[in-house]
C-alpha cells in the first residue's frame, strides 16, 4: 500500500481524497495555489506545497511544479481528482517515468478515450451500440452535408476533443449546416485547440444515464449500476440521481453488460464513468468514458455503501476485484451548489461567504470545501459544494433534499439553492418526467 499520496487537485474533491487516505493510514500531500492558500485541504492535509499563481495554467495544471512537490514530500502516488490533469495522458506518463504511481488509467487507455472519433471506433469493435453517423473527422461541410442526408435530420455536430458543450452544434436542416459547421470549428479550435468535428445523429427526447465501472489490473471488470444526469443546463450537470426513474430491469441488464465491454475493450484499469444517451425507447447510444472519478460519485456510494476513492486507491496498488456488478439499495439524489446566481442566468458569483450553514439530519451528505469566512476565488469552476440525500424510495429523498435545501445558508454570495428548491417542488421532476432539455422551458419565480 501507498505510504504517502501528493493530491493533485483543490476544493471538495481533494478533501474528499484526504479523508480517505486518513482512514487507510495514509499520509497525504495537499498542493495549492496561491489563492487556495486557506482551502480546507490544506488545512487537512499532512502536509501542503504552493506550485503557484491563482491561474490553473500557473498551478493545478503545472506539471513540473506538482511533480516537483511530489518529489520534495516522498510522495509515492497521485491522485489526480477530476477536472485538471485527471484525464491527461502526459501527466500519467511522466508519474510513471518518476517511479510515481498514477491512481488512475494508463496513458493509452487514457488516449484510448480521450478523443471521442477514436473511442467511437473501439466501441464500434467491441459491440457497445453508438448514435448512428459519419466515422471519422468532418473532411469539409459537403461532407457533413453527405452524411446528414443520409442518416437524416436532426443531427449534432461535435468537437472530438470537446467537453461541457464546447464545439457543438445542433442542425434541423440543410441550410442551417454550413454556418453550424463554421461555427463549431472555431469554437473547438478555441477551446480545445484542435477543430477536429464529428457528425452524428440527433438523439431526441434524450436522457443522459451513465454507468459507474471498476476495473483491475488483472482484467477483472464490474459494474455499480447508473446514475441519471438529465437535468443540465448547457450540457453542465445540475442534478444526478440513482436509481434511474426511467430505468427498468432489463434496461440496467443491457447498459450494464454494455459498460463492462466497453471497458474490457481497453483492459480498463481504475474507476470510470461509462456515458449514454437513451431515447425515448429506451434504445441506449455509447456518447463517452470519463476515465476519472466523477464529481456526482457520492451518489454510486450511497446506494451501494461502496467507497469508490477507496476503490480507486486499492486498484491502483494491484487489488483484485471481485467482478460483481451491484444494484442501488436506496435512492440518493446530488444537488451541485455552486456559486452562481440563478435569477441572472447563473452568472458566477465570487466573494466572501459571509455566513454559512450546512444541513444534517438523517439520510443528508454534505460534500464541501468552504466555510464562513471563506473567500471563493474567482479563477476556478463554480461549485462550492454537493448536498446529496438518501433515503428508501425517490419521493423519500426528494422530500430530504428539499428539507435540506431550506436548511442549507450560504450568505455573501449568490448561490443555487433558490433554483434547486424550486426543482426540488417541480411535478414534472418529481414523478420522473423529464430528459436532457427539461431545463430549457425551466422558469425561475
Amino acid at each position: 500500500m501507498f505510504k504517502k499520496i501528493l493530491i493533485a487537485n483543490r476544493g471538495e474533491i481533494a478533501l474528499r481524497v484526504i479523508r480517505t487516505c486518513r482512514e487507510m493510514g495514509i499520509k497525504t500531500v495537499a498542493v495549492y495555489s496561491t489563492a487556495d492558500k486557506d482551502s480546507l485541504h490544506v488545512r487537512f492535509a499532512d502536509e501542503a506545497v504552493c506550485i503557484g499563481k491563482p491561474s490553473g495554467a500557473d498551478s493545478y495544471l503545472n506539471i513540473p511544479n506538482i511533480m516537483a512537490a511530489a518529489e520534495i514530500t516522498n510522495a509515492d502516488a497521485v491522485h489526480p481528482g477530476y477536472g485538471f490533469l485527471a484525464e491527461n495522458a502526459k501527466f500519467s506518463q511522466i508519474c510513471a517515468d518518476y517511479g510515481i504511481k498514477f491512481i488512475g488509467p494508463t496513458p493509452s487507455m487514457i488516449n484510448s478515450m480521450g478523443d471521442k472519433v477514436t473511442a467511437k471506433e473501439t466501441m464500434i469493435k467491441a459491440g457497445v451500440p453508438v448514435v448512428p453517423g459519419g466515422h471519422g473527422l468532418l473532411e469539409n461541410v459537403e461532407q457533413a452535408k453527405s452524411i446528414a442526408k443520409e442518416i437524416g435530420y436532426p443531427v449534432i455536430l461535435k468537437a472530438t476533443a470537446g467537453g461541457g458543450g464546447k464545439g457543438m452544434r445542433l442542425v434541423w436542416e440543410e441550410g442551417q449546416m454550413e454556418n453550424a459547421y463554421n461555427t463549431a470549428k472555431i469554437e473547438a479550435a478555441g477551446s480545445f485547440k484542435n477543430d477536429g468535428i464529428y457528425l452524428e445523429k440527433y438523439v431526441e427526447e434524450p436522457h443522459h444515464i451513465e454507468i459507474q465501472i471498476a476495473g483491475d489490473q488483472y482484467g477483472n471488470i464490474s459494474h455499480l449500476s447508473e446514475r441519471d444526469c438529465s437535468i443540465q443546463r448547457r450540457h453542465q450537470k445540475l442534478v444526478e440521481e440513482s436509481p434511474s426513474p426511467f430505468m427498468t430491469p432489463d434496461l440496467r441488464q443491457r447498459m450494464g453488460d454494455a459498460a463492462k465491454k466497453a471497458a474490457q475493450a481497453i483492459n480498463y484499469e481504475s474507476v470510470g464513468t461509462i456515458e449514454f444517451l437513451v431515447d425515448k425507447h429506451r434504445d441506449f447510444y455509447f456518447m463517452e468514458m470519463n476515465t476519472r472519478i466523477q464529481v456526482e460519485h457520492c451518489v454510486t456510494e450511497e446506494v451501494t455503501n461502496f467507497d469508490l476513492i477507496k476503490e480507486q486507491i486499492l486498484i491502483a496498488a494491484g487489488r483484485h476485484i471481485s467482478g460483481k456488478d451491484y444494484e442501488p439499495k436506496m435512492h440518493a439524489i446530488e444537488c451541485r451548489i455552486n456559486a452562481e446566481d440563478p435569477y441572472n442566468d447563473f452568472r458566477p458569483s465570487p466573494g466572501k461567504i459571509t455566513t454559512l450553514h450546512t444541513p444534517g439530519g438523517h439520510g443528508v451528505r454534505v460534500d464541501s470545501h468552504v466555510y464562513a469566512g471563506y473567500v471563493i476565488p474567482p479563477y476556478y469552476d463554480s461549485m462550492i459544494g454537493k448536498l446529496i440525500t438518501v433515503a428508501q424510495t425517490r419521493e423519500e429523498a426528494i422530500n430530504t433534499m428539499y428539507r435540506a435545501l431550506s436548511e442549507y445558508v450560504i450568505e455573501g454570495v449568490k448561490t443555487t439553492i433558490p433554483f434547486h428548491l424550486q426543482l426540488m417542488q417541480n411535478d414534472d421532476f418529481r414523478n420522473g418526467h423529464f430528459t436532457t432539455k427539461f431545463l430549457e422551458g425551466f422558469k425561475l419565480k
